[in-house]
């Protein structure tokens, strides 16, 4: 998606000559994973957070490449909107002292950009859906001015070939119609990163996919689109609506969203880029000059751009990666499930819950995987995503068991011996769980204090819906920089 994509005039021939440069890289692929040397020795962990803009009356701020000008910070970068940034934190090792060092990176990159959207007469907020956003802020115009974001629009309305329907049913439920992605600009996440090797990406594929539910359960934080009070994490069923590619024919067909949970355990990393290849056409069919076929031969490292890049247009919830660091190639899974926010703190225990879970299921002599089946994971997610902390899955040996149970019960202890193995400090280990556990006793995360808030305003002090989502904002962007846990926010 860093390319120069100046152009969404793409011929036939363009297509053609970009499958098949896809497929040779795939056929590449396979044979790199046969017996090149990945970097897997000490496996790294990353951080991205997509940021939003907001002005002194929590109206999304348009600013975005004012603020990037003038921070000139090649650590931020634009996202979809004018009211979207992102941060992508520096690679490192979770180990000892780890998180402590995400924490004070994260919070220094943080105030460099507050620093400089104050002076753009913006703000910074970390939140999964801004609450004050509109249908008239969603629009083609406030896509951010680097030319891919429009190619990339172009060529999804295209394939769609109609307007875009959303239609969201919760508390209480949004029906609308877009003529552009630019809903999905709303949607802002934290990924987390965590290289493997490829031997090993399977399992920790697997478990991220098993646990995708609760991670969503304990950090939804997206209960309003548009002024109504839908899923918890609303911004699950929005991205997969905003970005189909499918009219209703093609969906009745079971032509694969391109948003998708996936439909099997997987054996290989393989098995995913297969699987890309095989069920989803180009939307951007960019070739480079390089051959991966002669670069291998010669003993270098090919780049793969085209698989890469069509990877990167099949929007997986948990995303393989291929990437070149330092010369030496390496494999990721790239977790994004979660919201943004609501504090640094907040989404440090999700990645501490996360990274340490993952690691020890991966591990465990009976997988999770072979217990559950794919399509009870799938449910079990979007039943998270509905519900919130709240929510009530399936999970092996159990069964129907409320999520605040299971990780206090089960699956707690598991994240502590995860985070054992990756030698994490004993000190973060216990602060960065006890937010979790915390959260799951109060029964509090941050679409559970922005739908108390906003009743709160509405019943107690009279306001609509509207001013009631504003002064939530405004009152959530202060508590936010607090970086005191969501769970314990007052709520007046």
């Amino acid at each position: 998606m860093g390319k120069d994509v100046s152009t969404g005039a793409f011929s036939r021939e363009d297509r053609a000559r970009y499958r098949q440069k896809v497929r040779r890289c795939l056929d590449v692929f396979a044979l790199m994973l046969d017996d090149f040397g990945f970097d897997a020795e000490r496996p790294t962990t990353g951080l991205e957070i997509e940021l939003n803009l907001i002005d002194a009356d929590a109206e999304p701020a348009m600013r975005n490449a004012e603020i990037l000008a003038n921070l000139a910070d090649p650590t931020f970068q634009t996202e979809l909107g004018q009211f979207n940034l992102e941060l992508n934190a520096r690679p490192r090792l979770i180990e000892g002292d780890g998180f402590s060092d995400y924490e004070a990176d994260l919070q220094a990159s943080l105030g460099r950009a507050e620093h400089r959207a104050v002076k753009a007469d913006a703000t910074i907020v970390l939140i999964g859906i801004l609450p004050t956003l509109t249908a008239r802020h969603l629009v083609l115009e406030n896509l951010s001015t680097n030319e891919r974001y429009r190619v990339l629009n172009d060529q999804i309305v295209m394939a769609r070939g109609e307007d875009i329907e959303l239609d969201i049913s919760g508390v209480e439920r949004l029906q609308t119609a877009t003529d552009s992605i630019a809903p999905e600009a709303a949607c802002t996440s934290v990924q987390f990163h965590m290289q493997v090797s490829p031997e090993n990406f399977a399992s920790y594929w697997n478990a991220s996919q098993a646990i995708a539910s609760v991670q969503v359960a304990l950090g939804a934080n997206s209960p309003y689109l548009y002024g109504r009070q839908l899923w918890s994490e609303t911004r699950i069923a929005l991205f997969e609506q905003s970005t189909d590619t499918r009219p209703e024919e093609l969906k009745a067909q079971g032509v694969r969203p391109r948003v998708w949970f996936g439909e099997r355990w997987i054996t290989s990393i393989f098995d995913l880029f297969e699987e890309n290849v095989r069920y989803f056409s180009p939307l951007l069919p960019i070739c480079d000059d390089e051959d991966p076929v002669e670069v291998l031969h010669n003993g270098g490292v090919p780049h793969l751009g085209e698989l890469r890049l069509h990877n990167g247009t099949v929007y997986r919830w948990n995303r393989p990666v291929y990437d070149i660091m330092n010369g030496r190639p390496h494999l990721r899974v790239e977790n994004r499930v979660l919201p943004a926010g609501p504090t640094v703190i907040d989404m440090l225990a999700n990645a501490a819950f996360y990274f340490g879970l993952t690691r020890e299921l991966s591990e465990a002599d009976r997988p999770i995987w072979s217990q559950l089946t794919f399509s009870v994971a799938e449910e079990n997610f979007h039943a998270a995503a509905r519900r919130g902390i709240e929510a009530t899955i399936h999970w092996p040996r159990v069964g129907e068991i409320r999520v605040t149970d299971l990780v206090l019960e089960s699956l707690l202890p598991k994240a502590y011996a995860g985070l054992d193995r990756f030698g994490v400090s004993p000190v973060l280990r216990d602060q960065l769980l006890g937010v979790i556990e915390q959260r799951c006793r109060t029964g509090r995360n941050g679409a559970v204090w922005q739908t108390e808030a906003v009743w709160a305003a509405e019943r107690r002090r009279g306001l609509d819906r509207s001013a009631a989502l504003h002064d939530m904002l405004q009152r959530y962007t202060r508590l936010q920089r607090t970086n005191e846990p969501v769970h314990t926010w007052p709520v007046e």
